[in-house]
């Protein structure tokens, strides 16, 4: 392929590769010409062009393919257009040569094509240079274009338009020729010529002024005779001629208007014209009214759906403004349409033309007005319906007159009326809560319109009424319980009338299906209201006959309804309903006897609809209550279910003696029956199979039915893969609403309420705006497949064989069209049987039953419907799933390739080819490996044949499903399998779209199998690849948009794949031309590719859409407009013009995106859009700040009030999908008019929400981007440094307006989006300070702002979900606003069902939020607890559900338990912190009576109160003392506490654990709280365990150090209460002198006299399990078992600063723990303790570079003395084992304080200081032992000999305080081994002075310890120690000159010494005096350095202020331990 990349043709490699590669090696050259010639240098290009010319002219004759013409024509054209243009005339001539000539055959065809095709692009790229051939060329091709096949005269039409597009008005002398020539060919046989028509004349009118003046009306004749017998393609195509001309006639273009006088069409012509179209078809017409009324014939469905697409194209070309000004003439226009006699001949007919006419409005009022715009025409539809009730109404009280025209147009109304209210429904529900004015304005009064309709004498406008109300009632939830309210007011007012009984039941019934979208739902009490109503209609309904049926109806539509609302409401009234539904149906047959005996028809009538309402109500109880379906209420249901099955049999002799009026009743009975039976398991029905089955065969073989009605089921049960075969991809267009009714199946897409009432309650299945169930013939057919499906599985062998004997029988038996539809029902309940088997995991049956089913599978592979066909495959293929036997699917596959083989016939290759698929599809690679080869190799010859395109298409479908289902396996087949698929693309013609798209999906399967292999860079695999992007771009460019969306997907496959090999230059850029196709797949492709893109490569894919944007302005004007008043390329049209409609403007692709979403409705498609945009988002707004924060202001600033301007930077045709082809006249008319009418619509709500929502993730990245975002001065800096630099807080006023114009919106989703995002902003920015005004933060300035937005969230009409938001935004605020004065702790908001607000606050800072709730407090305090008495009650295991109040809690009744649940759940938590504070603040020395807080409550609250506290309300209350409460109040918080930490969800929020945990902590600081958890011990012990759980499921140190915490208040709670009871007991003992009660004393606290702890009762030892737990998962080398385990590597880490914090804290408790113990208790545990604290020390104490002591050491230290210092006491046993145990610890200390070189440095410090703790805590018996004096002695010896002065300085100070311990027998021996070599220490400092502060203190020290010494000495020794010390100080006198040199800390020792010495002297003057004079030289010195001292001394006072001679030392211990 690289040899094709070359400018000229590479000629040597082209011969040399084979004949087959060589078509892909041209098509690559040329593919790579266009791309280069753009780019490529002119003189190059002129240089070598001579010889271009020759090699593309040459290949003309070569006869190249379709795609092949496509890019040579467009290569040859550029060439000349950039080079010179001399032989431009030759090459048109040789084309024209081609053309003319008489060669007809097969073989010069593709010639003919190539030089059609050349002629065609010559005039598009160069139009008037080639003016003046244009005369004779046009004609050529006219000339053969009556004599050309349909290929070539699709190829001459799109030739002609090209012409004409280039010639524009140039070519006027041929219009006229062209249309006449064209027009008879709109008729064609060929599809695709009719699309090449349209097209065609679509171009010519741009010019051609007759075809809309003049010729107007032909030309609708002609469109309507085109729509006859068309497909999609040409109803698209020509709906738009339709549409354009149409638009064109009324508002003619400027350019041609100035041109020519011509008359202007009026409205109403215009409009009626079409009209004829859509009520006569193209049957042609006569002028005259009064023919067209004659009723005859029905009108064409095809022509009514294409000319409805022509109106919504007319309306799409005049655009938004002018159907604004023009809507109330075209909605009148439009529903005159459906008030025809002709449009509703029949009632499906009827349906049809609603469905029509709803989607013109849909798709016009829809997606072309904007928010204010739509709200003003919902008030002119409101007006239309007005008009109409009121002339019903004159006919219908008018009842005298008996005119029949009067009834007509009643009956004719209600279709008016259905199309109004649906539309006036939808578009109230796309406004959302923005509809809210249409409501409250009484001028317009739309509820009272509506309402009037419920007593429309037709139900289908009754139905369509109350569904109207239902979507205002969703948009606007708060209206919710008033419509209720009303219409259940108005039922009963209005008893007596048959229509107001129908209707207000209906919308009532409406109203309560709508609960379950309206976020806040109904008060409960809603449904007793109900029920009562549905009970009294029921109970009357037998006392007034003309009211039997409505009443009967009516109550049981409500009961049904009802059962939507769930199991919470249900509840309560599920002993009633069964109760009602045991008594609609006969109790045993002798009563259905006796039933049948009496009774008339009208009686019957009755009977039938009653139990058919009670089925559905049963049927909408088990599809919404699942929960309350226990076996007891099965059993019950079954007893009536069994009846009605057993009255089935009977009904059929009582229609006999009835009346056939019956029938319908009795199909109704049926449909509910089967519906409810598929929703219960089949088990509990499996007696009554044999009847069921019956009944369910009768009914779709159509056996008592003479109607030949088909299920429409079968699409849905075929696989949705198949759709290329079914056609079924027509519901994924943008017209599938009408597309539907053309569908082969019975009644297909005649969906609407009237034919089942029930479903206005039900959920709407997905994708449908409004419900629409079909007719009740195809429903029960429908239902009775579905529920076969269900049951087959359950059913014996021998009846499946007997049931698939009569299937055959029964398609043997009917004849012609019957036949074919007893064929496609029994085919879809196969496949629902397979279906069921399949997911039931049961097989067939035996050998005879599959034989049975093969032989009716077999059968329909050659039948010539093709859905049947397709349904066959799919059947053959589910029937090998369920069999799963090699053999079998061996058998079922040779019978295939055998039929294959042999068969010639189109019907059974295209069978038995999809037979092969689908048994691969269903089978897997593995199971039909084997038959893999054979298949391809048949398939692939399949796919050769040209003949027929149908077995092509189907061959290749088959292809792709085996290359999916094969996987892997099929990697030996890629090359055969691509080099076809690339054959085939170069040759099939494109006509042939379904071959295309076929091929399509084999390349994309190919992508799929071929996988990651792709991004290698074998020969082979490139070939592969390159293969793959040549395959793509041929399918790239084809026309259907279906063969496009296929090559995207494939291109999407490859990017995954193979990114590097994909060109996203190449592909962006055509994916933002398909944003704005008119086709849906097409842009759902291009956004889930686009999707795909930006999650890796966002950058890119902007700046490629953004290139697109630059483009597209120079590619318009390259150089083709020579006269100046024409317009060039006047009117580019979708084949030829790369960038139609594409509006990429500055905003690049993002706004594009945004854009899309308000005119996009589809939920895939819309989400893609999310993602996409949300994936740009995070990879590019932290680089591009302003202009995301720009994009989003902009489609925000769109408030509802800019409806007509355009914010999106939005140029023209922004706001529809049907645009996309829009003319360029616009963009050179200076007549601004036409400009105005097409500016998009401004963002609406949903799009705003987006926005809002985008804004808060800026927020969020910005936070994990960069700290200068939140930090002004930062952010200034940086942006002076680099000025690209941006930040988010240069941007905070954006930020706030933004936040503040969607809070203050009318939608209500839009405000809250808007007040979180203000929190957002407000938490963020909270701390940021104001750099000019210091002491400010930067938010202060935007109080009013905040303030203006949270007002309206107040108001009185607010939902209480929106004042909520509030509220937590103005606590965040608040609390902000406080910050600058204190620094206060978090304030939560919180909001329960009865919208109680509730505050809570931490410690409370002086005027802050505490300042609003002070007062309150006292209420407050009590509506918390009385919330988390709920909570505590809502959170009791189902199982004592008994035990909860019966009229509720204090904030809900027990209908709205369920819901409730969740706002405690969601709120407990700082409710529990909450009360936490306040009772340790005041609560437990309060206890209001009642009655005075009563008395302070308003109203609302003395219920809540009175539940609150279990009374009935008006009992006076029980007394309770105050200790009770507390308790009462102690167990409340505790239980909560405990019962939410015990298993706390892994989804819970962290904030609740911490919150729980807190409010734990500052309970147990009350004295109060402390005794309640000690006197129950278990209580604690259970805390603790809970605790424990805790810690081993959530991480964070945050909620570890928060559990210590609560731990140690629990142990020190134990503590207090201990040393509580011991004083008392002492005291008692005093006064008692009783020797039994010290015993007593001695065995308090845990352990008693064994010291055994029980685990489960000990408090002790659950604090240890926990304290333990704590340790090791911080310090894992403390577990031997860890430790010892080969795993383990002792490494030994630092710990964090939190897990030290955590060590640290858990060494206190544990040293608290002994004092909880009695004596024996203590010994039990202290080994363990003091292990613990012993090993933590050695670990912890490690040298830092600051001598700093981390705070586990410090915790160590303390806990050993506390421990040492236990003041336990002793018995006998217990002294042994405590001298025992003291002595081990410390031999443990020393023994670890041995220094070791290899773990890191130990800090000897705290090892000295440990040991000198034992030394001074510690009797000298215990401690004086000799081996452990000895260590001691050693430590200290190797302390004072360290090296580092700090170490000495510390031992010295230690040594002091051993020292002068008081116990002289324990110091002496310290003082006789270390005193010597302290001294020699000290003598040596003279050798070696001190040079730094640290070594100054430790000789300070020591001299300290030596004065000690002296001091302790007796008088006899004194004079020997004070010649130890003095001569020693004296020795480190300087003399005066080395003074003078002397470093700091020299000098400081001199002063020191000199000053000791002055004070030693006085001190022992005695002493003194006999050391000195042994020893003169000494006295010298003294005396030298007293006299310099004073000397200086006196000049230093001469010159300043004496200064302080000696601070203290700079150095001190943190903890003073002693």
């Amino acid at each position: 392929m690289e040899l094709a990349h070359s400018l000229l043709l590479n000629e040597e490699a082209l011969v040399q590769i084979t004949e087959a590669k060589r078509p892909v090696f041209i098509f690559e050259w040329l593919r790579f010409l266009d791309k280069v010639l753009v780019a490529a240098n002119k003189t190059d290009v002129k240089e070598k062009q001579k010889k271009l010319v020759e090699q593309l002219t040459g290949l003309i004759s070569s006869s190249p393919g379709p795609p092949t013409r496509k890019l040579l024509a467009k290569n040859l054209a550029a060439l000349y257009s950039i080079g010179d243009t001399f032989t431009v005339f030759q090459t048109l001539d040789k084309c024209n040569d081609i053309i003319k000539s008489k060669d007809d055959t097969a073989a010069y065809l593709p010639t003919k094509l190539a030089a059609v095709a050349c002629v065609g692009a010559f005039y598009e790229k160069m139009g008037r240079m080639l003016g003046s051939s244009f005369p004779e060329t046009v004609n050529n091709l006219l000339k053969s274009l009556k004599s050309a096949e349909s290929q070539g005269r699709s190829e001459i039409l799109m030739s002609l338009q090209k012409v004409l597009n280039g010639l524009g008005g140039a070519a006027a002398s041929c219009h006229r020729d062209i249309y006449k020539n064209a027009r008879s060919l709109l008729t064609d046989r060929s599809m695709a010529v009719r699309c090449a028509v349209a097209k065609c004349l679509l171009e010519l009118q741009n010019e051609a002024v007759f075809m809309w003046t003049a010729e107007l009306e032909n030309v609708a004749t002609l469109c309507f005779k085109a729509l006859e017998n068309s497909n999609y393609g040409v109803r698209v195509a020509v709906s738009k001629l339709l549409g354009t001309v149409m638009a064109t006639a009324l508002i003619p273009k400027q350019a041609t208007v100035m041109r020519q006088n011509v008359r202007r069409a009026t409205l109403e012509e215009v409009l009626e014209l079409m009209a004829t179209g859509f009520l006569r078809g193209g049957s042609g017409f006569l002028k005259s009214g009064g023919e067209m009324l004659k009723v005859g014939g029905s009108v064409n469905r095809e022509v009514r759906v294409g000319v409805t697409q022509a109106y919504v194209v007319f309306v799409t070309t005049l655009g938004g403004q002018w159907l604004e000004r023009n809507f109330a003439t075209f909605l009148s226009h439009v529903l005159d349409l459906v008030s025809h006699p002709r449009a509703t001949q029949t009632h499906v007919e009827a349906v049809y033309s609603r469905r029509c006419v709803s989607f013109i409005l849909r798709a016009t009022v829809g997606s072309l007005l904007g928010e204010k715009a739509q709200i003003a025409a919902a008030k002119d539809i409101c007006q239309a319906i007005g008009k109409q009730m009121k002339a019903v109404e004159a006919v219908v009280n008018d009842a005298n007159s008996e005119n029949k025209s009067g009834a007509a147009d009643v009956a004719a109304s209600q279709h008016v009326m259905v199309c109004a209210l649906q539309e006036l429904g939808s578009l109230v529900q796309s406004l959302n809560a923005t509809a809210s004015p249409l409501i409250q304005e009484p001028s317009i009064g739309l509820l009272e319109t509506v309402t009037s309709v419920l007593l429309h004498p037709s139900m289908a406008a009754r139905l369509a009424a109350a569904w109207c109300l239902r979507c205002v009632a969703v948009a606007l939830p708060f209206q919710l319980t008033p419509f209720l309210d009303r219409c259940a007011e108005r039922l009963n007012n209005l008893k007596t009338s048959p229509e107001a009984v129908s209707g207000y039941s209906f919308a009532m019934a409406a109203l309560l299906g709508g609960v379950h979208q309206c976020p806040l739902g109904i008060p409960h009490a809603k449904g007793k209201m109900v029920v009562s109503i549905a009970e009294d209609l029921l109970r009357t309904a037998a006392q007034n006959s003309r009211l039997s049926l409505q009443r009967t109806q009516a109550g049981w539509l409500l009961l049904g309804a009802l059962m939507s609302l769930g199991p919470s409401v249900v509840r309560y009234h599920l002993p009633k309903m069964l109760l009602l539904w045991r008594n609609v149906f006969p109790r045993s047959l002798k009563e259905l006897e006796a039933e049948k005996a009496r009774g008339d028809s009208f009686t019957w009538q009755v009977t039938l609809e009653g139990r058919a309402g009670a089925l559905c109500a049963m049927r909408s109880f088990v599809a919404h209550c699942p929960e309350l379906l226990t076996e007891d209420v099965i059993r019950k249901l079954m007893t009536p279910i069994e009846c009605a099955m057993t009255m089935m049999s009977h009904i059929p002799s009582v229609i006999k003696a009835h009346g056939a009026h019956l029938k319908a009743s009795a199909a109704m009975v049926r449909l509910r029956l089967y519906d409810i039976l598929a929703l219960l398991p089949p088990k509990t029905y499996e007696g009554s199979f044999n009847a069921l089955l019956r009944e369910l065969v009768a009914e779709f073989t159509l056996t008592d039915n003479s109607a030949n009605t088909t299920t429409s089921l079968l699409r849905s049960l075929c696989h949705y893969d198949d759709s290329v075969l079914l056609g079924s991809w027509l519901q994924e267009t943008d017209h599938k609403s009408i597309e539907d009714q053309l569908q082969p199946n019975s009644a297909s897409g005649s969906g609407a309420l009237e034919h089942d009432p029930s479903s206005i309650y039900l959920r709407i299945p997905a994708g449908e705006a409004v419900p629409g169930p079909l007719p009740l013939g195809v429903s029960v057919i429908d239902a009775s497949v579905a529920l076969f499906g269900v049951v087959f599985p359950h059913v014996s062998y021998k009846h499946r064989l007997q049931m698939l004997d009569h299937f055959a029988e029964c398609v043997k038996q009917a004849k012609g069209v019957r036949q074919q539809a007893v064929q496609l029902n029994i085919f879809t309940a196969v496949l629902s049987a397979l279906k069921g088997l399949a997911e039931n995991k049961s097989t067939l049956g035996p050998e005879e039953v599959r034989k049975s089913a093969l032989t009716l599978v077999m059968g329909a592979l050659d039948n010539p419907n093709p859905i049947l066909r397709c349904a066959a495959g799919e059947a053959l293929g589910r029937m090998a799933q369920v069999v799963g036997e090699a053999t079998f699917i061996a058998r079922m596959a040779q019978y295939s390739f055998d039929k294959l083989k042999s068969a010639r016939d189109v019907v059974s290759r295209t069978g038995h080819s999809l037979a092969l698929g689908c048994l691969h599809r269903y089978v897997g690679g593995i199971g039909s490996g084997q038959h893999l080869k054979t298949s391809v190799s048949i398939l692939l010859a399949l796919a050769q044949d040209g003949t027929s395109p149908e077995v092509q298409t189907w061959s290749l479908h088959s292809l792709a499903l085996i290359v999916d289902s094969s996987g892997p396996m099929y990697r030996g087949y890629v090359e055969p399998t691509l080099s076809l698929v690339l054959t085939l693309l170069l040759t099939v013609p494109p006509s042939h779209t379904e071959v295309h798209q076929c091929l399509g999906r084999c390349l994309g399967a190919i992508i799929t199998t071929v996988g990651p292999e792709l991004q290698g860079n074998g020969v082979t695999i490139s070939t592969i690849r390159s293969s793959c992007l040549v395959g793509c771009a041929i399918t790239q460019d084809h026309s259907d948009s279906l063969v496009q969306a296929a090559a995207i997907s494939c291109l999407q496959q490859l990017h995954m794949f193979a990114p590097r090999h994909v060109n996203l230059s190449s592909l962006v850029p055509s994916l933002c031309v398909h944003l704005c196709s008119s086709h849906l797949l097409l842009r759902r492709a291009a956004v889930a590719c686009l999707r795909q893109l930006a999650q890796r490569e966002a950058a890119e894919v902007c700046e490629y859409a953004m290139s697109l944007a630059k483009n597209a302005g120079d590619r318009e004007n390259c150089g083709m407009n020579i006269n100046p008043f024409v317009p060039g390329i006047g009117s580019r049209r979708d084949i030829h013009s790369q960038h139609q409609g594409v509006n990429i403007t500055e905003t690049g692709l993002e706004g594009v995106l945004f854009g899309m979403l308000d005119r996009e409705t589809d939920r895939k498609l819309c989400s893609d859009i999310h993602d996409t945009l949300g994936h740009m988002l995070s990879s590019l707004a932290v680089e591009n700040l302003s202009h995301w924060l720009m994009l989003c202001k902009d489609v925000l600033a769109a408030s509802s009030d800019m409806s007509t301007t355009a914010p999106l930077g939005g140029g023209k045709d922004e706001e529809s999908e049907k645009k996309d082809e829009m003319d360029d006249d616009t963009m050179f008319t200076t007549l601004g008019e036409e400009d105005k009418s097409k500016l998009s619509v401004a963002p609406r709500w949903a799009t705003r929400v987006f926005a809002a929502d985008c804004l808060c993730r800026v927020i969020m990245l910005c936070e994990n981007a960069n700290k200068a975002h939140f930090d002004l001065a930062l952010a200034r800096s940086a942006k002076l440094k680099n000025p690209k630099n941006d930040f988010l807080v240069l941007h905070l006023s954006d930020l706030i307006r933004m936040a503040f114009m969607a809070a203050t919106d009318h939608s209500n989703q839009l405000r809250m989006a808007g007040l979180q995002a203000l929190e957002d902003i407000i938490k963020k920015f909270a701390s940021v300070p104001e750099p000019e005004f210091p002491g400010h933060v930067i938010l202060e300035q935007y109080q009013a702002n905040v303030g203006a937005a949270l007002r309206p969230a107040f108001s009185q009409d607010t939902p209480s979900d929106i004042t909520a938001k509030a509220c937590q935004v103005y606590v965040v605020a608040m609390k902000i606003k406080k910050e600058a004065e204190t620094k206060p702790n978090r304030a939560i908001k919180n909001t329960n069902e009865d919208e109680e607000d509730f505050g809570a606050v931490d410690e409370l800072p002086p005027d802050s939020l505490i300042t609003l709730v002070q007062p309150e407090l006292p209420t407050l305090s009590r509506l918390w607890l009385a919330v988390l008495k709920d909570y505590a009650l809502l959170t009791l295991p189902s199982e004592f559900a008994s035990q909860l109040p019966p009229d509720g809690g204090a904030f809900y009744t027990p209908e709205t338990i369920d819901t409730a649940r969740l706002h405690y759940r969601n709120s407990w938590a700082p409710i529990l912190h909450a009360v936490a504070l306040w009772l340790n603040s005041t609560g437990f020395n309060t206890s209001e009576s009642t009655e005075e807080a009563a008395a302070a409550m308003p109203n609302s609250q003395k219920r809540a109160t009175s539940i609150m506290l279990n009374q009935a309300p008006g009992t006076p209350p029980t007394t309770k003392s105050l200790p009770e409460i507390n308790k009462d109040r102690m167990h409340l918080i505790l239980g909560v506490s405990i019962q939410f930490l015990c298993s706390p969800r892994p989804e819970e929020p962290v904030e609740h654990v911490t919150s729980c945990l807190q409010a734990l902590h500052t309970l147990l600081d009350s004295p109060c709280a402390r005794i309640h958890i000690a006197e129950d011990q278990l209580l604690g012990v259970e805390l603790l365990s809970v605790l424990h759980r805790l810690l081993l499921t959530w991480d964070p140190p945050s909620v570890q150090l928060l559990i210590t915490g609560v731990v140690q208040q629990i142990v020190r709670a134990a503590q207090d209460y201990l040393q509580e009871k011991r004083n008392t007991l002492i005291s008692f003992i005093a006064d008692e002198e009783d020797v039994k009660e010290k015993e007593t004393c001695l065995v308090l606290g845990e352990g008693g006299e064994s010291g055994g702890l029980v685990p489960g009762k000990s408090l002790v030892f659950a604090a240890m399990e926990l304290l333990m737990f704590i340790l090791v998962r911080h310090m894992p080398q403390l577990s031997t078992k860890m430790s010892d385990s080969p795993s383990h590597v002792s490494t030994k880490l630092q710990l964090s600063e939190e897990s030290s914090r955590l060590v640290a804290a858990t060494v206190t408790i544990l040293s608290d723990l002994p004092s909880l113990c009695s004596p024996a208790g203590c010994m039990m545990i202290l080994p363990t303790i003091l292990f613990l604290i012993t090993k933590v020390l050695k670990e912890t104490a490690i040298k830092s570079v600051d001598n700093q002591v981390p705070p586990p050491v410090s915790a160590a230290l303390q806990g050993i003395k506390t421990i040492v210092t236990l003041p336990v006491i002793k018995t006998d046993e217990t002294q042994k084992q405590w001298t025992n145990l003291i002595r081990s610890t410390l031999a443990s200390i020393l023994e670890y304080s041995q220094p070791e070189a290899s773990k890191p440095v130990l800090d000897e410090v705290s090892m000295l200081t440990a040991i000198a703790l034992f030394l001074w805590s510690a009797s000298a018996e215990i401690i004086g032992v000799l081996s452990l004096q000895n260590g001691c002695v050693n430590r200290f010896k190797n302390a004072l000999n360290s090296c580092d002065p700090w170490v000495q300085a510390k031992c010295y100070q230690l040594l002091l305080s051993v020292f002068q311990h008081t116990n002289r027998a324990l110091s002496t021996p310290y003082i006789h081994s270390l005193a010597p070599i302290m001294v020699e220490k000290l003598k040596a400092v003279e050798r070696n002075r001190p040079n730094s502060n640290t070594e100054l203190l430790a000789v300070q020290e020591g001299i300290k310890v030596l004065e000690t010494l002296v001091a302790l000495g007796e008088e006899k020794n004194r004079v020997q120690l004070l010649a130890l010390l003095v001569p020693t100080l004296i020795s480190y006198l300087l003399n005066e000159n080395a003074f003078a040199s002397a470093s700091a800390a020299s000098k400081d020792l001199h002063e020191f010494a000199l000053q000791n010495l002055m004070h030693i002297g006085p001190l022992y003057p005695h002493a003194f005096k006999t050391v000195m004079g042994a020893a003169p030289e000494l006295k010298i010195r003294l005396e030298t350095a007293v006299r310099a001292s004073q000397a200086s001394k006196a000049k230093a006072a001469a010159r300043q202020p004496p200064p302080t001679v000696h601070s203290a030392p700079t150095i001190k211990l943190k903890t003073s331990f002693f």
